[in-house]
């Protein structure tokens, strides 16, 4: 039985044989390691909320559950108009088509009365937490973000292209961003075989914000392209036998942009999203759909 991997240097697609750790390619002669998946262990899903946070997240609900979280950044010069629009098409979305309970939908954005319903980096990493609490084979995840994404300089040597990508919450500038380390470490390492998680992320430098090992590219043509994302160190990045998809406004270097449907601001990515959905277009389309569009959103940064 045979494995193809691409080698990790000149991106040479090799086979390896069952059970082999490495290969040598014949073309360039670097040496590819490849780290094998952990063994499932069944108390991983059982993740612990981030130390002195608090108050404890709201019961957990049903086999459908969501987190969605658009922020507009009112009042300052980083202000998208289209992000709270965005959560409340996601949130119709998701209970008008696929039939998530209500009170298993928690919100985030600034609109909110509830404070902890206010998308603060503490509220967004306690919503995370929720999100994969117990979960159970046969669960159904939704996380969708809409709002700024940015980089910042990768130390630990995890990131092919030197960059951690990351997420910006509104208080991010006092209490920093969320890298997609973290993301990864709350959304995708618990989820226990049975389990599958959709993510949704609008933002600039999205592609790879939860830190999957592999990423498929459609091109123009319809045709897929794996990538292998895996970190040099070996360290794991997938689940813990469950499924995550992670579905992303643009590339790495990329940025996303608003734009006006049906007279409101949305991003474009969303309301691609929202409205290829709501037209009950078949689901093997929508990714020919967005491999069609293009996307540019200002005041985007880079942390080095």
């Amino acid at each position: 039985m045979m494995m193809l991997i691409d080698c990790s240097r000149c991106r040479t697609p090799l086979q390896l044989p069952h059970g082999a750790p490495c290969i040598r390619c014949a073309i360039c002669g670097a040496i590819t390691h490849v780290a094998p998946a952990p063994p499932v262990e069944p108390n991983r899903g059982a993740v612990q909320p981030p130390p002195g946070w608090g108050p404890p997240p709201p019961p957990v609900h049903g086999r459908k559950r969501a987190v969605v979280c658009g922020i507009s950044y009112r009042h300052s010069r980083y202000e998208l108009k289209g992000c709270i629009n965005d959560v409340k098409c996601m949130r119709h979305l998701l209970m008008t088509r696929f039939n998530f309970p209500d009170d298993s939908i928690i919100m985030l954005n600034e609109e909110q009365t509830d404070p902890y319903k206010i998308p603060t980096k503490h509220n967004i990493g306690m919503a995370m937490y929720w999100l994969v609490q117990g979960c159970q084979p046969g669960d159904s995840l939704v996380f969708h973000y809409s709002g700024h994404g940015a980089q910042q300089r990768n130390y630990n040597g995890d990131e092919v292209d030197g960059f951690d990508e990351t997420l910006c919450p509104l208080d991010f500038e006092t209490q920093g961003m969320i890298v997609d380390d973290d993301i990864n470490t709350a959304l995708v390492r618990p989820l226990p075989r049975g389990v599958k998680l959709h993510a949704f992320i609008d933002a600039c430098h999205s592609g790879t914000a939860l830190d999957l090992p592999y990423l498929c590219r459609m091109n123009r043509s319809g045709q897929y392209v794996w990538e292998d994302h895996r970190p040099p160190s070996g360290v794991w990045k997938g689940t813990s036998g469950g499924e995550a998809i992670s579905f992303s406004g643009c590339d790495d270097d990329q940025t996303s942009a608003d734009t006006s449907v049906s007279s409101r601001s949305t991003l474009q990515f969303t309301a691609a999203v929202s409205m290829f959905y709501s037209l009950n277009y078949e689901v093997s389309l929508f990714r020919g759909l967005l491999a069609d569009h293009l996307f540019m959103q200002f005041f985007c940064f880079v942390f080095v």
